[in-house]
């Protein structure tokens, strides 16, 4: 029978891990168990990324960089793409590297020291993004490593490493602290990067020309002109 460790980190695969957390347990204790675990998943992690202060040295490295490539693969992907959506608002030439708008290959022919790829690179660690964090690197590139062990693969080649905390009650390693450093490192980057302020600006101002938020607006106005008619 598979058992949990202190950490949790001996159980690799979802599969194990849904074995020994999630099942035979009925929703309520699950519900309980989750919701404590990510808590202080959430907590654990800031007291550690504050002590550390690995996200202030990636956001420095990011913001010396002219051209910034994010990578994920599986479930990173998704981090990647969150990441990618809160840096292009106040930063420019931003870029994810996802072989449909934009291959790996093209990437790794034309890496530059001014460049810096954001790796996200998540247990069980995917091939293809430690290959080419390792490649860019070797190159000349920065590279930024997000991931959640100071001993990932990427580790030891990384200009700058933020491990972080993803403890769970769950089948599923916890998100929310890496959604959270995300947003810190987004928000720390932003606020240096020259122009920001104007980026959104005009920003802002594409959006309501085209009107892409027009609907929402439109249902606000809707509702305190009946307001103010009551």
């Amino acid at each position: 029978m598979i058992s949990e460790g202190a950490s949790g980190r001996d159980l690799r695969s979802p599969e194990q891990r849904f074995g020994v957390r999630v099942q035979n347990k009925s929703a309520t204790t699950l519900q309980a168990e989750v919701m404590r675990r990510e808590r202080q998943t959430l907590d654990s992690a800031f007291e550690s990324l504050a002590r550390s202060e690995s996200v202030p040295r990636a956001a420095s490295v990011i913001c010396a960089a002219r051209r910034k490539f994010l990578l994920g693969q599986g479930r990173s992907a998704a981090f990647a793409t969150l990441l990618r959506s809160d840096l292009t608002a106040g930063v420019s030439n931003v870029f994810l590297v996802d072989d449909r708008s934009l291959e790996v290959s093209d990437v790794l022919s034309d890496v530059r020291q001014t460049d810096v790829l954001i790796a996200i690179s998540l247990r069980r660690y995917r091939r293809e993004t430690v290959e080419v964090g390792r490649r860019f690197a070797e190159a000349g590139g920065q590279l930024v490593v997000i991931t959640d062990s100071d001993s990932a693969p990427l580790a030891s080649v990384a200009t700058a490493l933020i491990a972080v905390d993803t403890d769970s009650a769950s089948f599923a390693d916890s998100p929310t602290a890496l959604a959270a450093t995300c947003l810190l490192l987004s928000t720390l980057v932003t606020a240096r990067a020259k122009g920001a302020q104007r980026r959104l600006s005009l920003r802002e101002h594409v959006f309501d020309e085209l009107g892409w938020y027009g609907a929402v607006q439109s249902e606000q106005n809707s509702d305190q002109s009946a307001e103010g008619a009551a």
